[in-house]
């Protein structure tokens, strides 16, 4: 196997962890807390995707899909266009709200725009440096790995608190 391959798998195995999460859910049950501080479904998911979107746009000089295909219009946030969650207060991750349809339609078209880039990759474009404002500077490889952890780790979140939230409608 080799690198291309890899990541074309890994990063299918995000877009599967997300419509786990998702797929069935009402606006409200996506928009829920498990307390008055933590993100919903909804602001994770739209946050791993505006993360992957922003940062496989960055490292590949595209455009964001976020802006290009008119996404930001669809969800309506009330932030900044280059917005992407992090750092954000709990206030402002409240205000994501989204209906299942309209976050799985984000990440699927991300997701395609994730294997169509990292699907051409050769071993040696790894070594790239991407973004070399860090100490050491960040190559693709790192980036890449980088944004699946966290893409994995919010993935993984999104599924504890649609287990927790379905639990407390349905003891």
């Amino acid at each position: 196997m080799n690198s291309a391959a890899l990541l074309t798998d890994a990063f299918g195995r995000v877009r599967e962890a997300v419509h786990e999460a998702v797929e069935g859910l009402g606006e409200d049950v996506l928009a829920a807390r498990v307390d008055p501080e933590a993100n919903s479904i909804a602001w994770l998911v739209w946050h791993l995707t505006r993360v992957q979107d922003d940062h496989l746009a960055a490292a590949f000089g595209t455009g964001q899909l976020w802006e290009a295909e008119g996404w930001r219009e669809r969800f309506g946030l009330p932030f900044p266009k280059e917005a992407t969650g992090y750092g954000q207060t709990s206030a402002r991750a409240g205000a994501v709200r989204s209906s299942a349809e309209l976050l799985l339609g984000y990440h699927d078209a991300v997701h395609a725009r994730t294997v169509e880039l990292v699907g051409a990759l050769r071993d040696a474009d790894l070594d790239r440096v991407v973004d070399a404002s860090w100490d050491p500077p960040v190559t693709l490889g790192v980036r890449l790995v980088s944004v699946l952890a966290d893409d994995l780790q919010h993935a993984g979140q999104a599924a504890y608190a649609r287990g927790v939230v379905e639990r407390r409608e349905n003891p």
